[in-house]
């Protein structure tokens, strides 16, 4: 009898533990990853504006419930894209990151649409002793002389850097002295920088990347610098006070005095002589 009764609580006690552990499994899976998909990422690091190649892609298996925005499925319709921003090993690729179909590779992919890439010509000064990378924004600073006096002013702001030399590549912070710098620019920006550097000299100003306020300036002059005529305005000397004059006292003119008068005679003559 005891027998019967023991082995009946080990037979509970088997079922409800296979019970317990499929229980277990079923949440286990239901906590695990979803399906996964295929998406196509970056089988080395690429730099901006290369041509992509078969040997640049691959693809890898992501969990479905975080697919990255813009992820490509197929990397064989990637094959001869430009792309338009550097990229790591194992990054997914997306439209965002590529230029449009057809672009050849080079610089010309980096331009946005509408806009125009012009070259200046700098020194270790004007490019903000190197500073000037890809990716930075700078304004633009001409020097010149206008009316007899010289004058700065801003006349370009938050210029995009594309390249530094033939550079285009974004991911290094070291400062690099070049002997040019291209600009991405508007058609109307273009023309008043090349009239900007025909009339003066050129400065460029680093800039905050996230700071998109205008610097609103009249420009300085020698005048605005040094003061009036190149001099420190001299400083004003306190008034002196002004004392009343006395009242002038008028005197009534006199009577005219008598004079007493003699007479002389020289032989037939004869006058009268008044002291």
């Amino acid at each position: 009898m005891k027998n019967r009764r023991a082995l009946l609580m080990m037979a509970l006690a088997i079922v409800f533990g296979l019970a317990a552990v499929a229980l277990a499994s079923r949440w286990l899976l239901r906590q695990g990853p979803g399906v996964a998909n295929k998406i196509v990422v970056a089988a080395t690091d690429v730099s901006i504006g290369q041509r992509l190649a078969p040997e640049m892609l691959r693809q890898i298996d992501w969990p479905a419930d975080s697919m990255p925005r813009g992820a490509l499925p197929d990397g064989a319709k990637l094959v001869g894209r430009v792309l338009k921003t550097s990229v790591l090993r194992d990054e997914p690729l997306s439209e965002a990151k590529l230029a449009p179909a057809g672009t050849l590779g080079g610089l010309s992919a980096l331009i946005s649409e509408g806009k125009r890439a012009i070259t200046v010509r700098v020194n270790d000064v004007v490019g903000v002793a190197g500073f000037a990378l890809p990716g930075n924004f700078v304004d633009i600073i001409v020097n010149t002389q206008t009316n007899d006096s010289a004058i700065s002013k801003i006349v370009l702001e938050r210029i995009l850097v594309l390249a530094v030399a033939q550079e285009v590549g974004r991911d290094e912070t070291k400062p690099r002295v070049v002997n040019a710098v291209t600009l991405e620019v508007t058609p109307h920006q273009a023309e008043n920088l090349d009239l900007a550097r025909s009339v003066g000299t050129l400065s460029l100003v680093l800039r905050n990347q996230v700071d998109p306020r205008p610097g609103i300036t009249d420009g300085a002059t020698k005048g605005t610098l040094l003061g009036a005529h190149g001099q420190p305005a001299a400083p004003a000397t306190p008034p002196v006070p002004t004392v009343a004059a006395p009242p002038r006292v008028q005197v009534a003119n006199a009577a005219p005095r008598a004079r007493p008068c003699i007479g002389v005679i020289a032989g037939v003559q004869r006058s009268q002589e008044c002291l």
